[in-house]
């Protein structure tokens, strides 16, 4: 049988048509059957493409020119090539249709669970400034000290490129001061490739309900030059500045924060609230970035728990306590689980902060600790899971089976892997009743979930 060979060359210029979009929102244009992937391109567009790359069954080009244009494109409000929110040239209503029809498709090829129910994407009013937490690089340049977004699939800082259409607009100017205060004081950026200076990173996180600001500033050294100047100067200049910590990170790694976090100045948490919830947060804490959207999703997620007074509840990957407290106002009792003992530190103080007292919070994983828990007598009422983007482990997956919860929430940030993890659940004996998408992060491919599962009845 003849080798099959595609129909493009690399480095050919084609003229492409376009009928699709991926899930990471690059248009796709078939030559004679093969898929060409092509960023910045829509559907029902048709442009010069440049082939960039060529695989068996599917290949990638780049845009030259475009001929015709699709009335759902934008002109870009941004235009630095970082990657981080690469959907800018399409309307916020594709945006959303993208994602839902993401859903749709894991939900379909990977879970088979085409008759559920897939609710409309749940959007935002203003998908712009949403970003409550940003961690910005710090270079040099002509002895000059440089802050931005590296260019994509590079380590190059693009200079001065810190201010981003996502970030809470305060983030960006507290972002700029640093490092024009830093600069005039000669605090030296971290050298990557010689592994000297001083300043690596600059975090700033806010509270949306409160306003405040904590500004961590992560070092490759215990000593910060003229750290007390560069105080003073930053909290007359942001009032709303509560917090400044350093972070010692002394290693040679991509990793931006190092074990060391230390308090320079004010307090060691800054505060927010979710409804009536207030939740003091760390340096280190995981806290969902997108506050505004936290409240929707966190709020269907009780919706779907479908609580009452007599009810136990296990929260695996609790984190910092976000849904378990919100669980909690109506359960008997929580019992959330986590594998990074800061941040059970932190759930803990969270409960007491807000006078719960019947939720518990242990350290550890969740695919060992349920098990356990199950051996002591704990039957839950409800399960709920937020996982990281690989999903739940085999192992949680299989402690859920063997609890039998009357009811799952699941709490996704990818599609696939929770559309896989559904077929597992179903094929245990659940049954999923239905999926709220919530848009989480506008401007990017990436889309949440709340999806509701039954114990079926024998």
């Amino acid at each position: 049988m003849p080798k099959q060979t595609a129909p493009v060359k690399k480095n050919e210029i084609i003229t492409l048509k376009f009928e699709d979009l991926t899930h990471e929102g690059n248009g796709v244009g078939k030559i004679n059957g093969y898929p060409l992937f092509v960023p910045n391109a829509l559907p029902d567009e048709e442009a010069k493409v440049k082939v960039v790359k060529v695989n068996k069954n599917f290949g990638f080009g780049k845009v030259l020119e475009l001929i015709s244009e699709s009335p759902e494109r934008v002109d870009p409000l941004c235009h630095v090539d970082c990657n981080g929110c690469g959907l800018q040239h399409m309307s916020y209503q594709l945006q959303l249709e993208m994602k839902q029809n993401q859903v749709k498709n894991a939900m379909k090829k990977v879970a088979h669970l085409e008759e559920v129910p897939i609710h409309p994407i749940i959007g935002m009013d203003d998908p712009l400034h949403y970003r409550n937490k940003v961690q910005i690089p710090v270079g040099e340049k002509d002895g000059e000290l440089i802050t931005g977004f590296y260019q994509k699939r590079s380590h190059r800082i693009m200079e001065n490129t810190e201010t981003c259409v996502t970030h809470n607009e305060v983030i960006n100017e507290v972002v700029k001061a640093v490092r024009s205060i830093a600069n005039r004081l000669g605090i030296k950026a971290y050298q990557e490739e010689k592994h000297t200076g001083v300043l690596r990173h600059i975090m700033v996180r806010t509270g949306h309900a409160t306003d405040e600001i904590m500004v961590v500033l992560v070092t490759r050294t215990e000593k910060l030059p003229n750290q007390d100047v560069l105080i003073a100067e930053l909290t007359e200049a942001f009032p709303n500045i509560k917090s400044i910590m350093q972070n010692v990170n002394e290693k040679r790694t991509n990793v931006i924060l190092g074990k060391k976090t230390k308090l320079l100045w004010g307090e060691e948490y800054i505060y927010d609230r979710i409804g009536d919830l207030t939740f003091a947060i760390s340096a280190k804490s995981f806290y969902q970035v997108n506050p505004v959207q936290t409240k929707t999703l966190y709020d269907k997620a009780l919706e779907y728990a479908q609580i009452d007074s007599n009810d136990n509840v296990i929260d695996a990957y609790c984190g910092i306590g976000t849904i378990s407290l919100f669980l909690a106002q109506q359960a008997k009792k929580v019992y959330g689980v986590e594998i990074v003992p800061e941040a059970i530190s932190d759930a803990k103080k969270n409960a007491k902060l807000n006078g719960m007292t019947n939720a518990e919070f242990f350290v550890g994983e969740a695919e060992k600790i349920m098990p356990w828990w199950k051996a002591q007598g704990l039957d839950p009422d409800v399960i709920v899971v937020d996982p990281p983007r690989k999903g739940c482990d085999e192992e949680l997956l299989k402690a859920m089976l063997d609890m039998q919860p009357k009811r799952i929430v699941y709490v996704s940030c990818n599609p696939s892997t929770l559309a896989r993890d559904l077929r597992i659940l179903e094929d245990g004996g659940f049954k999923t009743q239905e999926v709220q998408p919530v848009d989480m992060f506008p401007m990017t491919g990436h889309v949440e979930c709340v999806t509701q599962l039954i114990l079926k009845k024998d």
